[in-house]
């Protein structure tokens, strides 16, 4: 970890570092770091034990990179960063680090922590830039940590029907608006199945890449001329094959 902080502060230095690095900012690296988040889920959900070291590598290289930017502007440091979490783990695990009959539970200590901010709502803290559908579960099970949710799946299945019968109806720019309510709808229902919505889309994502390229692989270059009729029964054979 010295070695990595030691690089970083070398890439950063205004005379002897790279321009590329000296020049970045916590805004303008942001988008690096959520992508190297999703390479660390993608590494464990292909099973790579090899890929998933490099890919946390690269994602703590982010964090690194982010702490360094703060010491440079004076903020916060990588030890400042650690000693953070370090005290928030254990605040968070009274049980385990302090007084053994604790019983407040994880969300209880969290809502304890937001007293005294200024946003109160139950759905204070869920950030804006997480991806939509992890967003969408999120505010919903704030929500229902207050009482606001459907007894069981039921009702959510009946609520994504509704909003599928006002997606069709909707028209010009009410359509977005509707799609959005659907898709918030869904995840909702999925939610009370105990179903995370982003793992089952990248698994829809997966099954369709490899039955897309499997016509690809039996139509060959062609493909693309081939009429809709005959790419549908080459899916259905891919699909069933």
């Amino acid at each position: 970890m010295d070695r990595l902080v030691a690089i970083m502060a070398r890439l950063r230095d205004p005379v002897h570092g790279c321009s590329w690095d000296v020049a970045q900012t916590w805004a303008t690296i942001a988008p690096y770091t959520i992508e190297e988040a999703y390479e660390v889920a993608d590494a464990i959900a292909r099973d790579d034990a090899a890929d998933l070291k490099d890919e946390l590598g690269d994602l703590l290289l982010q964090v690194v990179f982010h702490s360094r930017i703060a010491e440079d502007a004076g903020t916060f440091t990588l030890d400042d960063v650690a000693a953070a979490v370090s005290d928030k783990m254990e605040r968070r695990h009274p049980h385990i680090f302090g007084d053994a009959d604790a019983t407040p539970g994880w969300e209880a200590i969290k809502a304890a922590e937001r007293e005294g901010q200024s946003d109160t709502s139950a759905l204070a803290g869920v950030a804006v830039a997480l991806p939509a559908l992890m967003r969408a579960v999120k505010l919903q099970n704030r929500a229902a940590r207050v009482g606001f949710d459907w007894p069981d799946g039921d009702g959510a299945l009946a609520k994504v029907h509704e909003e599928i019968a006002e997606v069709a109806t909707a028209t010009g720019d009410a359509v977005e608006e509707e799609i959005g309510d659907l898709l918030f709808a869904v995840v909702n229902w999925a939610r009370h199945l105990g179903i995370d919505p982003e793992a089952a889309l990248r698994r829809g994502n997966a099954k369709f890449e490899r039955r897309f390229r499997g016509m690809e692989g039996i139509a060959g270059d062609a493909f693309a001329a081939v009429p809709l009729a005959d790419k549908e029964a080459l899916w259905q054979r891919v699909k069933h094959g």
